[in-house]
């Protein structure tokens, strides 16, 4: 009886551990905007964030890749994954961008105490023009949640 007793318990706490793992794994959302850790490469000097504003919330910009003269470049193929953030844009003015990386962390990066000082997002963003790449450079970003 006691070794049965045992037995249920393991298989009920093992059992468990799956559905741990896809609760934390969903608990995955960095909606909020970066901005590059360091100095940004000639190529890249207008440059101001990365914005990922999926709720749409009023305290982040609009979604896309922003420069410093505030015109954003729209998303248009999008992934969000802890290992795998990828994104092209929109093309403006013949310019387009591309980006593949991964973020550092997971959670939910609006309610975690994050450092401006330490990166959060790495990976290699690419400059376009008429199609033919003009820059490339691997980045790291901090992260900002909004005011």
């Amino acid at each position: 009886m006691r070794k049965t007793a045992t037995l249920l318990c393991l298989l009920i706490v093992l059992a468990s551990f799956p559905a741990f793992s896809q609760k934390r794994s969903a608990r995955f959302d960095p909606d909020g905007s970066f901005w590059v850790l360091g100095q940004l490469p000639n190529e890249f000097s207008d440059l101001s964030a990365i914005n990922l504003n999926a709720k749409r919330l009023r305290r982040l910009p609009s979604p896309g890749l922003q420069l410093n003269n505030d015109t954003t470049y729209r998303f248009k193929t999008l992934t969000v994954k802890r290992n795998n953030f990828t994104f092209t844009t929109a093309t403006l003015k013949g310019v387009s961008y591309s980006f593949a990386g991964r973020f550092l962390k997971g959670g939910v990066f609006a309610e975690t105490e994050l450092n401006d000082e330490s990166p959060i997002l790495e990976g290699t963003l690419t400059k376009y023009r008429e199609g033919k790449k003009l820059a490339e450079a691997k980045l790291r970003f901090t992260y900002f949640g909004g005011t």
